[in-house]
């Protein structure tokens, strides 16, 4: 018989033995979507903290549950944090989907199973009308959007979400507990609609590596930058941070530069502009705002729009670019407020006219959606802003954008501190596109 004394002590030692047992972590978590760039497929990824098989289960709503089945694989992320923890990064490409139908699915393994979700595959017709949410710099502490994109992306207002850089604040941080709990956040959001990103600021620890490891984006760079087109747009998403972080490669700004030429090249095909004559980006830090924060928004040189003259060779800028080959609209976060501008290029307004400033305008839409919320809170702005500057607020909020057709987008401003109230909207409405739509 056990003494109290050795029993006493034993109790002491038991949280001890209890924490040498490692816990088996097979049950999938962080579930979300992404569209590949190829008709009729979506990637689904999640991430699990021990080895497992990538199955996604799957079947037409109102179907026989899961009666198909995918495969893909995982890879695995070590974070550069102190204790390198280790996740594995499931992907799996659903295809041959049929456009706008639903679907019911879970994913994971016989090791363990997600919940039951559903999405809706894109629709492949270029007169389909797509809906986007928008925002960007969106944390795990005070995400005042957060609740009401939850309740919207279930109800099924949304096609897509775009994401336009800052998550968590920061991926990395705790050895990348932040990062996961922040995609579990998500994932009410992002594993119904397709969520597409860009990298921004806050994703630069470590050479963005929790960026590139947790997100599926289109193409074969690591989400830094891709394109894809859905209803009448062509969307461009590319990384703002290349001219900013010249330690993780120099090199990265003429790359990318070089690629968003081609790619602009391709969609300004006669018979691609024809079919999708929208073109529409979206990069992290904004070539104009006027916030107070003494950096870009008051300096007016932004090395996005005009490039970088202090290296060696010179970087160039990306406002020529766009503007040569029509970029229609351009949205834009990191400053913690919502800004609409009038239609701007070299610093200069070209509204198409007085009475109806978005109507044939002579210049790129820039738009500023970066106060979903975050523990940075919302930024000030400057007294003083230049002309361009049409709407300002400092309400929490995120952005609505439809396609409505080749020749109207629809764009929209809600604001969290007035209950879901729209305070700014305009219509965008184009009789031509491309270069030519400027003269």
């Amino acid at each position: 018989m056990v003494s109290v004394q050795t029993a006493s002590l034993l109790l002491s030692f038991a949280p001890l033995l209890v924490l040498s047992v490692p816990p088996i972590w097979t049950q999938p978590e962080q579930v979300h979507l992404s569209y590949a760039g190829v008709l009729g497929s979506m990637v689904v990824t999640w991430t699990t903290f021990n080895k497992t098989d990538s199955k996604v289960e799957y079947g037409l709503q109102g179907g026989r549950l899961f009666e198909m089945s995918a495969e893909g694989d995982a890879t695995v992320f070590v974070d550069s944090g102190e204790e390198k923890r280790k996740m594995f990064i499931h992907r799996v490409t659903l295809t041959d989907l049929k456009p706008a139908a639903t679907y019911v699915y879970h994913c994971g393994s016989d090791e363990g199973w997600s919940d039951i979700f559903s999405f809706t595959a894109l629709n492949s017709s270029s007169s389909f009308s797509p809906r986007f949410a928008l925002y960007g710099d969106l944390g795990n502490e005070n995400p005042q959007s957060l609740a009401r994109l939850q309740k919207e992306t279930q109800l099924g207002i949304y096609d897509v979400i775009l994401h336009i850089g800052d998550f968590a604040y920061d991926m990395h941080e705790d050895n990348a507990r932040i990062g996961d709990e922040f995609m579990r956040q998500i994932q009410s959001i992002a594993a119904y609609v397709p969520y597409m990103t860009c990298p921004g600021n806050h994703e630069s620890t470590y050479n963005f590596s929790n960026y590139r490891n947790r997100f599926s984006m289109p193409g074969q760079t690591e989400s830094l930058w891709y394109s894809w087109n859905l209803g009448s747009a062509h969307i461009i998403s590319f990384s703002t941070e290349v001219y900013f972080y010249l330690e993780y490669g120099m090199e990265l700004i003429f790359k990318q530069y070089n690629w968003l030429k081609q790619d602009l090249e391709e969609a300004n095909k006669p018979e691609n502009r024809a079919a999708r004559p929208w073109i529409i980006t979206m990069g992290h830090r904004p070539m104009y705002c006027s916030d107070d924060d003494q950096d870009d928004c008051t300096k007016f040189d932004s090395w996005v729009r005009v490039g970088r003259n202090d290296i060696k060779p010179p970087a160039p800028g990306l406002e020529d670019l766009f503007y040569h080959y029509g970029v229609d609209v351009e949205l834009w976060a990191h400053e913690h407020t919502y800004e609409r501008l009038w239609p701007v290029y070299g610093d200069k307004v070209y509204n198409g006219s007085k009475e109806q400033p978005y109507v044939n305008p002579k210049a790129p839409v820039h738009i500023i959606t970066g106060s979903a919320g975050c523990r940075e809170r919302t930024d000030r702005f400057n007294p003083n802003p230049k002309e361009w500057s049409a709407f300002r607020s400092t309400d929490y909020g995120y952005s609505r954008l439809q396609v409505v057709n080749t020749t109207h987008i629809y764009l929209e401003q809600v604001s969290d501190d007035q209950y879901g109230k729209v305070i700014d909207s305009i219509w965008v409405v184009k009789e031509r596109h491309g270069f030519s739509a400027w003269l």
